[in-house]
């Protein structure tokens, strides 16, 4: 079945032109994926790239000691595989679902194919890259500046601003993976959130109540990369703040 660019929700593909969607098209593939299924895997060969249309993936780090740390996330407001856009067969990070969902996946030859073919297909990708970049960046800051419930608000409305709903399927020991914390910091952290009406925790769901309150929470750390998103690729990444009882 053809793919239309029109009922895709990859915000990627969707604000591609019709020729440059077109050469990417034929080699979609449309599959699913369950939570920890891994993408890329650190210092392996890149086999694809996937534009997300629901779920998360997170690009992790390992410590010398063996430790997962979070240094990056993509949604249906990007693609994976984008260091074959730099010219990388590999990379030292790795890449796995934190959040089932599905999405298009294409061959690393046929994606590198189509971009070689269209400068302007590539310019997309390449800001797309930058501002990856700055979220990265944002990441180390605030976790090197900023108290548990400035880090956590902030991570959970990054995750928010790519999901389709309120509710988030987020157990606290993948948070605690994922922030790179001890479990106990992610349940604490959690309570005091849920204690100032900001959010709802319960065994594996966090549901969003108040953005408005997160964001305040987040002190400045969240929206950085949202806006230079926004200002690169011409498409809002945050959702509208608001207060909501679901």
């Amino acid at each position: 079945m053809d793919t239309v660019q029109s009922s895709i929700q990859n915000k990627l593909l969707r604000l591609l032109s019709v020729e440059d969607f077109n050469l990417l098209a034929p080699d979609l593939v449309y599959v699913t994926f369950s939570v920890r299924d891994q993408i890329e895997v650190a210092g392996r060969t890149i086999e694809h790239a996937i534009f997300l249309e629901d779920g998360i993936s997170s690009t992790v780090a390992k410590s010398p000691q063996g430790r997962d740390v979070e240094v990056g996330l993509t949604g249906y407001d990007g693609v994976t595989g984008t260091s074959l856009v730099l010219g990388g067969e590999s990379t030292p990070l790795s890449v796995y679902i934190q959040l089932a969902g599905s999405g298009y996946r294409i061959a690393a030859d046929k994606f590198l194919l189509a971009v070689e073919k269209s400068r302007s297909l590539e310019q997309v990708l390449l800001r797309y890259i930058q501002s990856m970049v700055i979220q990265t960046a944002t990441t180390a800051l605030v976790n090197g500046q900023a108290d548990a419930e400035t880090r956590l608000a902030r991570w959970l409305l990054m995750v928010h601003d790519r999901s389709s709903g309120h509710n988030l399927q987020l157990t606290h020991e993948f948070m605690s993976v994922m922030l790179g914390v001890r479990r106990p910091w992610v349940t604490e952290t959690l309570h005091l959130l849920e204690g100032k009406g900001y959010i709802r925790s319960t065994r594996g769901n966090v549901s969003i109540h108040d953005r408005v309150g997160l964001v305040a929470e987040a002190g400045g750390f969240y929206g950085v990369a949202e806006r230079e998103y926004e200002k690169l690729l011409g498409v809002s990444l945050s959702k509208t703040c608001g207060f909501d009882r679901r």
